[in-house]
């Protein structure tokens, strides 16, 4: 089934802030249904808030320089697509309403064609690379190592409960995005990638 565009927009009346019902360490679903703050469930959705913080955090930075503006853009967008993702995630299947917000397979493509545009045009990986080089990268590779915690927890999740299988298959592609994202963000801003050598550490051979 395809709801691509056909989002229903959210209708909020956010009065109250705190509601005094997680003091015995309960949250609601959508649906309602009451269920632990450490369920798997809610493990997913929270995770992905975290990563959508991240996310917002390296937007900004990328809106303060031109050369990464488009970057900024392709991060503002994604943020919209967690935060579909989130509002998935916090519904049990039987409560999922038709033109509630998701993920899809177009959000994935563009995604897909985002990491091929972008990394076309970068140097050729001769080692691994380390977070740093710019503040930009290194905020980045964090938001990158928390999409994939999202990514390993909404695959556990989905070995209890269903789950559209678009929500795992956009964190892999998300997370394979933000890396493309770092080198070039790196690249379009002129920083040097750190690149591991493993004789830099303490135990190496290097002096």
């Amino acid at each position: 089934m395809s709801n691509e565009g056909t989002f229903n927009e959210p209708r909020l009346a956010l009065n109250r802030i705190y509601t005094k019902r997680g003091d015995q360490g309960q949250t609601n679903l959508v649906g309602g249904q009451g269920v632990a703050k450490d369920a798997l469930r809610i493990e997913c959705y929270g995770t992905v808030d975290e990563l959508n913080s991240l996310v917002g955090l390296a937007c900004v930075s990328a809106g303060e320089r031109p050369e990464t503006a488009r970057l900024a853009a392709i991060l503002t967008r994604a943020q919209h697509e967690l935060f579909n993702l989130g509002s998935i995630l916090a519904t049990l299947p039987a409560d999922v309403h038709p033109k509630q917000p998701r993920v899809t397979e177009a959000d994935v493509a563009q995604l897909e064609r985002e990491i091929d545009e972008l990394n076309e045009g970068l140097p050729a990986l001769r080692s691994f690379v380390l977070p740093g080089g710019c503040r930009l990268n290194a905020e980045l590779h964090v938001a990158r190592t928390v999409c994939r915690r999202a990514e390993r927890l909404t695959v556990a999740l989905a070995r209890q409960e269903e789950i559209p299988a678009e929500a795992v298959k956009y964190l892999n592609r998300l997370s394979d995005a933000l890396f493309v994202h770092s080198r070039w963000a790196s690249h379009a801003l002129g920083a040097a990638e750190v690149l591991w050598s493993p004789n830099a550490s303490a135990g190496g051979t290097q002096r």
